[in-house]
C-alpha cells in the first residue's frame, strides 16, 4: 500500500510537472509579448515626456527670444528718440533755454531787459571814458551776450542742483516700490516732499499725468526742461520696464548707483584737473597784472597804449589772441563723463 501510494504520488508530482511544462511552453510567447510591450510603453513614455521637456524648452527659448526682441525694438525706439533730444539739448532754442534755466520769464520781457542791459552797459562805458569806437562792440555784448550768459549760467546751476539731490530721490521711490507703493506714489512723494528743482521736475510729470499722459510718456519728456543725460536715464528706464516688464526696485536702485559713480567721477576729473585750472587763471591773468604794475611804476610808458588808435589796435589784437587761448585752455580742461 505504501509503495501504490509513493507510485502515484510521483505519478501526481510528474504530471504536475509536466502540464506546468506544457503551460509554461504555450504561455511563453504570450509572457514575452506582454513584457515587450510593457518595454514600449515605458519607452512611449519617457519619449512622451522627453517631448515634453523639449517643449518646453522650445516655448521658454521662444519667450525669451520674444522678450529679447520686444526689448532691441524698444532700445532703438528709444535711441532715435534719443538723438532727438539730444539735438535739442545741444542746442536748443531761447525760447526753451530760458525754460530749462527754471526762468518764468516772456520772450518780450527778456528781450526788454536785453535792450537795458545793453543800453546801460554802453552808458557806463561812455562814462568811464573807453574810446568811441568800442562802444557798439560794448552795446551788443550788454545786449545779447551778458542776458544770454545769465540765462546759461542759471540753466547750468539749475543743472547741478538736480543732479545733486536726484540720486537721493530715486533712493526714496525704491524704498516706496520696494514697500509695495505703486510708482505714481513714489512720484507724488517726490512732488510734495524734494527741494528744488527735483520737485518742480515730477511736479511736471504728476500734471502730465492729470491731463492724460502715463508715466512712462511723462518721465520720457523731463529732457526737455532738464538737459541731462541723467534725466534721459531715468526716462528710459521707466520706458523700457513699462513695456518688458522686470523688477522696477532693482532698476532704479542700478540706476541710482549709476549716477553715484558719475557723480564721484565728475569729482574725481575736476580734482585731477584742478592743477590745470589754476594755471590757466595764472596765465590769462598774468597780462592784466603786468600792465597795471608797469602802469604803476612807469605810467608815461604804458598810456599811449590806451590813448593812440596804434594801441587800440595793439589791444584788439591782443584780445582776440587772449581770448582764443582761454576758449582752448578751456577745452583742454573740459572733460566728459
Amino acid at each position: 500500500m505504501f509503495g501504490i501510494d509513493s507510485t502515484v504520488l510521483m505519478f501526481i508530482a510528474l504530471a504536475g510537472v509536466s502540464a506546468g511544462a506544457v503551460a509554461y511552453a504555450f504561455l511563453f510567447n504570450r509572457i514575452s509579448e506582454e513584457k515587450n510591450v510593457g518595454k514600449r510603453l515605458q519607452t512611449i513614455k519617457a519619449a512622451e515626456t522627453d517631448r515634453g521637456v523639449v517643449k518646453a524648452s522650445r516655448d521658454r527659448m521662444a519667450e525669451a527670444a520674444k522678450r529679447r526682441k520686444s526689448v532691441q525694438e524698444s532700445l532703438k525706439e528709444l535711441d532715435e528718440k534719443q538723438k532727438l533730444q539730444e539735438r535739442n539739448v545741444k542746442k536748443p532754442p531761447l525760447k526753451v533755454q530760458i525754460r530749462q534755466a527754471g526762468m518764468d520769464v516772456t520772450m518780450e520781457r527778456f528781450y526788454l531787459y536785453s535792450a537795458v542791459s545793453g543800453l546801460g552797459l554802453t552808458l557806463v562805458a561812455f562814462v568811464i571814458g573807453l574810446p568811441t569806437i568800442i562802444l557798439p562792440g560794448v552795446l551788443i555784448a550788454g545786449a545779447l551776450g551778458l542776458p544770454r550768459w545769465f540765462v546759461s549760467f542759471r540753466r547750468a546751476r539749475r543743472i547741478k542742483a538736480f543732479l545733486n539731490e536726484f540720486p537721493n530721490a530715486l533712493d526714496i521711490i525704491v524704498r516706496a516700490v520696494k514697500s509695495g507703493l505703486p510708482l505714481n506714489d513714489g512720484v507724488r512723494l517726490i512732488a510734495n516732499e524734494a527741494p528744488e528743482p527735483v520737485r518742480g521736475e515730477f511736479r511736471r510729470i504728476v500734471d502730465s499725468q492729470q491731463m492724460g499722459l502715463s508715466i512712462p510718456e511723462a518721465t520720457m519728456r523731463m529732457p526737455e526742461t532738464m538737459p541731462c543725460s541723467e534725466a534721459a536715464f531715468f526716462g528710459i528706464v521707466i520706458q523700457i520696464q513699462s513695456q518688458a516688464g522686470g523688477n522696477l526696485s532693482e532698476a532704479l536702485g542700478n540706476l541710482s548707483r549709476v549716477l553715484r559713480d558719475r557723480k564721484k567721477m565728475k569729482a574725481k576729473v575736476s580734482a585731477l584737473s584742478m592743477e590745470a585750472r589754476a594755471s590757466a587763471v595764472i596765465i590769462g591773468s598774468l597780462p592784466f597784472i603786468i600792465a597795471f604794475l608797469v602802469y604803476l611804476t612807469s605810467p608815461t610808458y604804458i598810456i599811449p597804449l590806451f590813448t593812440t588808435s596804434t594801441g587800440h589796435l595793439i589791444l584788439g589784437i591782443s584780445g582776440v589772441w587772449m581770448s582764443i587761448g582761454i576758449l582752448v585752455m578751456r577745452k583742454m580742461m573740459n572733460f566728459e563723463v
